[in-house]
């Protein structure tokens, strides 16, 4: 092989520019060297695949990208605008061992619409059912623990009441209901048909005026006995689930009639009488009544109380909280402009109570910037999972549409918050991971034609995948050149001889233009 080199090499100008020369170097190659040469590349490759595998699920981020970035990317003139989101991953990482509880947990909607007068009429429009079996059973248990006692059978009413909310056949139920109704004002009987019965929203306003009036004489009745004895106390506790809620419904139907600053009052007052009974959740419903009277200093005020650490998040609390800061800024803010000049101190607060929102809840921003479609929403949801997306896009994407340039900042920043958070079932950035069981509580409380939302998986780096095709490439060459050497050994030499084609084509008209004489120095150099 040496003597067949030095052949090639002997003729000065002609060196190994030439086809014949190439080709003699080709034929000297034995299969076994193209066998040895696809091996070890896909060896290599393997071993950048396998390191660069590992690196990723240690860091999320692919070794050769964070590389180029760091170190190339400056020597070349670019700009590092990579985020410093690694300083506050301490903040999540107690928060990352820590089981939650209620972190699957249903929670009732604090905005649900009326069965009656908005849910039936979406089924006799469209033909479909909005809401799942399932959903109407957690509604049909929720209303047994808040509108029934154990000393309901004293009272003939509510005893027919009792087995009303039982019932499955809604005719049944509201049957049951003009029953109670025959022997007594039943506030309870009220409610039912409010909510079910009633075709339009002045309709169930009416009959919640009926049930209040009803209501405060049982509460007012029971809150002198309620020292009596547990009996007494269970109903005294039942009487004022019954009257909170009728009065939060009252306080909707002023906000759906268009009669917002009268629901305000009406929200703020129920507040202030039962401070205690957090589970209704009324400041959301405040929340946005404030937001459509466009008061964002007593939305201000109402979330330095709710956005609490101790106290448990929503989306609306989160999302309200980045509309607020993005407010700020977006009306001026330009990805273009920010990208040359960076974000100032007001963008990075709004980009980061976004990704804070994200984060808590990823589903939202798409139903947001419609790009998913919405539905009604169920009457009970699931925080950070589908359901409460939907809950929170039905009745604020209004309030988003209407600060300027707030979607364009959201649209610009908020899948930023998957870089940060490169596994979020196993380590969250400023809350808990992301619960694994959502999408199945989603299902169950999501109607069959919606197709729900999952968290956002994070896509495999390019270096990881050109990795791991450059490797299955020189496998599989390998493989065919042990089994098939002739052939093989064929192709190669038509893919090299391609390959240098140009090359010759360049050699030989430089070949031609310099003198012959200094080619020749050349070539011995």
């Amino acid at each position: 092989m040496k003597v067949q080199m030095s052949h090639i090499i002997a003729p000065g100008p002609a060196m190994f520019g030439t086809e014949s020369s190439l080709s003699m170097f080709l034929n000297t190659l034995t299969p076994k060297f193209y066998v040895a040469l696809t091996g070890t590349s896909s060896l290599i490759s393997g071993l950048i695949l396998i390191f660069e595998w590992w690196y990723f699920r240690k860091y999320g981020t692919s070794f050769i990208e964070q590389v180029s970035v760091s170190h190339l990317r400056p020597l070349l003139g670019g700009v590092d605008s990579s985020s410093p989101s690694n300083s506050n991953t301490s903040n999540g990482d107690a928060d990352s061992n820590r089981q939650s509880v209620s972190e699957c947990k249903v929670w009732r909607n604090p905005l649900n619409l009326f069965r009656g007068a908005e849910y039936n009429r979406y089924t006799w429009v469209t033909g479909r059912e909005p809401l799942t079996y399932y959903d109407m059973n957690l509604s049909a248990q929720d209303h047994q623990t808040f509108f029934t006692c154990d000393s309901d059978h004293l009272r003939p009413a509510d005893a027919i009441m009792q087995k009303a909310w039982r019932e499955r056949n809604p005719q049944a139920r509201i049957s049951a209901a003009h029953e109670a109704l025959e022997l007594e004002d039943c506030a309870t009987a009220y409610i039912l048909l409010a909510e079910e019965e009633a075709t339009t929203i002045m309709e169930a306003e009416r009959l919640f005026k009926q049930a209040l009036k009803a209501g405060e004489g049982c509460y007012r009745r029971s809150q002198q006995l309620q020292h009596h004895g547990t009996q007494y106390e269970a109903q005294h506790r039942r009487d004022t689930n019954v009257l909170v809620y009728i009065k939060r419904r009252l306080a909707m139907c002023s906000r759906k009639l268009g009669r917002t600053r009268e629901a305000v009052k009406m929200m703020r007052d129920l507040m202030k009488e039962f401070p205690l009974l957090s589970m209704f959740n009324i400041h959301e419903n405040l929340l946005e009544s404030l937001l459509e009277l466009q008061n964002y200093a007593d939305v201000q005020a109402v979330l330095a109380k709710y956005d609490d650490i101790s106290l448990p998040k929503s989306a609306t609390i989160c999302y309200t909280a980045a509309l607020l800061k993005a407010r700020a800024v977006s009306d001026k803010f330009s990805p273009e402009a920010a990208s040359r000049r960076g974000l100032s101190t007001a963008e990075m607060n709004a980009v980061e109570a976004i990704h804070r929102a994200v984060e808590f809840n990823p589903h939202v921003p798409k139903y947001l910037l419609e790009m998913k479609s919405l539905i009604l929403p169920p009457e009970h949801i699931l925080k950070r999972g589908d359901s409460e997306a939907i809950a929170y896009a039905f009745f604020h994407l209004q309030h988003w549409k209407r600060v300027e340039g707030a979607l364009n900042l959201l649209h610009c920043t908020w899948e930023g918050t998957f870089r940060m958070i490169p596994y979020p079932l196993e380590k969250g950035h400023l809350f808990y991971p992301y619960p694994i069981c959502t999408e199945t509580a989603d299902r169950e409380l999501l109607p069959m034609f919606h197709e729900v939302s999952v968290y956002p998986k994070k896509e495999l780096p390019f270096f990881i995948l050109f990795t791991a095709g450059l490797c299955s490439f020189t496998a599989m060459l390998a493989l065919l050149t042990h089994q098939f050497p002739e052939l093989m050994g064929v192709f190669a030499k038509a893919f090299l001889s391609t390959l240098f084609a140009p090359l010759n084509f360049i050699m030989e008209k430089v070949e031609s233009i310099l003198p012959s004489s200094l080619w020749h120095q050349l070539t011995r150099i």
